[in-house]
């Protein structure tokens, strides 16, 4: 694995499984991760697309109470996040 690479599987942290984050996903077309502390918008977004293989619409950040990152990515039209969300085992 490329230098690259591994730096992109350390961005995503984990899925986040709640009810929200499930829902966002066949309503938003939305998916959510812990991110890492460090990223911005631009990482995210680029792990994301060649992670898995998919065009990212919109990224919104937060800092969790917990002191974590969250990161709720938003698909474009023509990818499904459901699809996403069976191929890392989340549905």
């Amino acid at each position: 694995m490329s230098s690259e690479t591994e730096r992109l599987y350390s961005i995503i942290i984990r899925p986040v499984q709640s009810e929200k984050a499930l829902g966002m996903i066949d309503k938003q077309n939305t998916l959510t991760f812990i991110v890492d502390i460090n990223a911005t918008k631009q990482d995210v977004k680029k792990a994301v697309e060649t992670l898995f293989n998919v065009k990212v619409e919109k990224v919104r950040m937060l800092i969790t109470p917990k002191g974590e990152k969250k990161a709720y990515v938003k698909l474009a039209p023509e990818y499904k996040a459901s699809d996403v969300a069976a191929q890392i085992g989340l549905i």
